[in-house]
């Protein structure tokens, strides 16, 4: 275990030295403080790298710290990596705070479900503990200058102007490398990089999830509320800019009519989702109820946005804050309305101690889907898609990440009036746990920018992608390949993939997902190279993969996803790990008598290793 230990520092040591004297402003900047953009500035500092973290609005931590505090995974054996650090820290906060057994710390649920003013000051303290990481707030990206044309493009600099009149300036900058972590992808568009927006046609790539014909729809928004029964804590809405109470008395045609049954709900039946488990101190976060009689995200006005000006965005963004409270205030003051309705509808608020200094309300929007780059790799759903006769979705051996959600898809259009309408190209369906490749990330035609967010995907794609902890993950992954690429002098698309998982493995982010090897087990970076390597395919045939529920969308670990180290290795498996250890180059006849499964692959990965030095 010492002598793992001791590696992983060597190799650490190797790929993250202290930085040379060099001539650009920055090694790394990133656009959007979202989580991802957290991610990659932390995993860049990691490795001595001088990190510019832009922020277009007046809070880091995306919608993490803008109300989406249920975030989006199914089992907690794929919280890795830089995610895994951001819950840690939570989780910590909460039992500092209050004490382990609190109420407060069980609810953290392992720090995963946290208030957003926590995940602002964790992420606020993650950023500070690296003096090479600048922040900057309220500054929007007006500019990006290229060097080259066609294939061979080359970002110079980006430029930079506050949002606040008392701040300085607009900033020009120059880096090696530059990451756009937006959720819209605007630095990867002012670059000149191809980019979608909107569905691509189902004959594309072969998607049953997409529609027919392709179309410019977009996922459609939403904002992520925070609100409290807590008396004490509880602010009652006020009436938005623009209400009109006609807008939303159609509402009470469906009550009436039993389509629906509640103002607040935690799965169905109402018009806000208050997840469960309840958060921190009382309070939830609101979403959209999927397939719902009403809904909070109105897809029919979003497609503007992705490519919209501050203008566009601003009036679209001004559209869901009407929607979304007014809906709210009318069922909580109209006279039309019941009074058991009103009464229930009151019983709920906006917190006090949470975004004070916005009205508490959130400032920035949910934007599921923005602009998706054409890269390296487009991902599609046939990536998610079950390896023939397999437990495990498709190997991808140049994974960077891993995801465990779904293809989740609120709704692209919208028939009908807003409210009694239905939405149009939604889907959720279901996958084994996912790998991420690098090409993700990577453009064709700019050799020194990175996307994570904004990443290369169709439509049907982008639904497996879009959520916080892959996001982060991809993120953390951005960051490392940033610091190679500098440090080696290479193209972001030179960058070898397996570089990458190295150094992520030895900082605990997965990509491949495996049960039983978490990132504190010795023996997690030597299983996650085997892995995705294609060691632990075909061990177990297709079948139920989902494990026993927990609360809300939580499942304990998926079956048939372990690595069993202390199982003897069966004959049929000995075959086939020896002659992938040969496709390897590995020695394949020094691991024939290897016992157990941790034996052969502990003993492959130090072959590995020592091939390296």
């Amino acid at each position: 275990m010492l002598l793992r230990f001791l590696t992983a520092l060597l190799f650490l040591a190797a790929y993250c030295s202290p930085p040379s004297t060099r001539a650009n402003d920055y090694d790394v900047v990133i656009y959007s403080a979202t989580p991802a953009g957290i991610a990659a500035a932390v995993s860049a500092a990691e490795c001595g790298d001088r990190v510019l973290l832009v922020e277009p609005t007046s809070r880091i931590g995306g919608l993490t710290t803008n109300g989406l505090s249920h975030p989006d995974f199914r089992t907690f054996e794929a919280i890795t990596g830089a995610y895994l650090d951001f819950t840690r820290r939570v989780q910590q906060h909460y039992d500092e705070e209050y004490g382990p057994d609190s109420p407060q710390a069980r609810a953290a649920l392992r720090g995963t479900e946290a208030e957003p003013k926590v995940n602002l000051l964790v992420f606020e303290q993650m950023l500070a503990c690296h003096s090479n990481i600048s922040v900057e707030t309220n500054s929007v990206l007006t500019g990006v200058d290229v060097e080259g044309s066609g294939n061979e493009r080359h970002i110079a600099s980006a430029t930079f102007v506050p949002t606040d009149q008392r701040a300085e300036g607009t900033k020009k900058v120059e880096a090696a490398i530059f990451i756009d972590a937006s959720y819209e992808g605007d630095l990867l568009a002012m670059a000149g990089v191809p980019f979608r927006v909107g569905r691509e046609a189902r004959s594309e790539y072969d998607e049953s999830l997409a529609p027919k014909m392709a179309d410019d729809q977009v996922q459609g928004y939403n904002f992520r509320l925070i609100v409290t029964r807590n008396p004490e804590n509880r602010v009652l809405p006020v009436k938005p800019a623009g209400y009109h109470r006609e807008d939303f008395i159609d509402v009470l045609d469906l009550f009436a009519e039993g389509k629906l049954e509640s103002v607040f709900c935690d799965r169905k039946g109402g018009i806000f989702k208050a997840h469960l488990p309840e958060l921190p101190n009382g309070k939830h976060d609101v979403n959209d109820v999927s397939r719902g009689a009403v809904r909070l995200s109105m897809p029919s006005i979003n497609d503007g946005w992705p490519e919209g000006d501050a203008a566009v965005r601003n009036e679209i963004f001004g559209q869901h804050l009407r929607h979304s409270v007014g809906l709210l205030y009318f069922l909580q003051n109209d006279e039309a309305v019941p009074e058991a309705l009103r009464e229930e509808a009151r019983e709920w608020g906006w917190c006090r101690d949470e975004f004070p200094e916005n009205g508490h309300l959130p400032v920035q929007l949910y934007v599921r889907e923005g602009r998706r780059m054409v890269g390296q790799h487009v991902y599609t759903q046939q990536d998610t898609v079950w390896a023939e006769d397999d437990a495990r979705a498709k190997l991808h051996t140049d994974a960077i990440a891993i995801g465990d959600y779904a293809h989740n898809c609120h709704g692209t259009g919208h028939e009908g009036p807003l409210i009694g309408g239905k939405h149009t190209g939604e889907f959720y369906q279901s996958t084994a746990p996912y790998q991420v490749p690098y090409g993700v990330l990577v453009p064709k035609q700019c050799d020194n920018l990175l996307v994570p967010v904004a990443c290369s995907s169709s439509h049907v794609g982008f639904c497996a992608l879009r959520l916080e902890p892959i996001w982060m993950s991809l993120g953390q992954a951005a960051g490392y390949a940033a610091h190679v690429a500098r440090e080696k002098n290479l193209a972001v698309q030179e960058v070898e993939p397996e570089a990458v998982q190295q150094i992520c493995h030895a900082r605990g982010g997965a990509t491949i997902y495996v049960s039983d090897v978490p990132p504190s087990h010795p023996d997690f970076a030597a299983v996650q190279w085997w892995g995705t390597r294609g060691g632990l395919h075909g061990l177990n045939p297709k079948g139920e993969v989902r494990g026993e529920y927990i609360v809300g969308q939580y499942y304990e670990a998926y079956l048939n996803h372990e690595a069993e180290l202390d199982k003897p290795l069966s004959e049929d498996a000995r075959q086939r790990w020896l002659a992938l250890a040969e496709k390897l180059r590995l020695d394949a006849d020094s691991l024939k008598d290897a016992a157990t499964r941790g034996d052969f692959i502990r003993m492959a990965y130090a072959q590995a290793d020592q091939s390296k030095q």
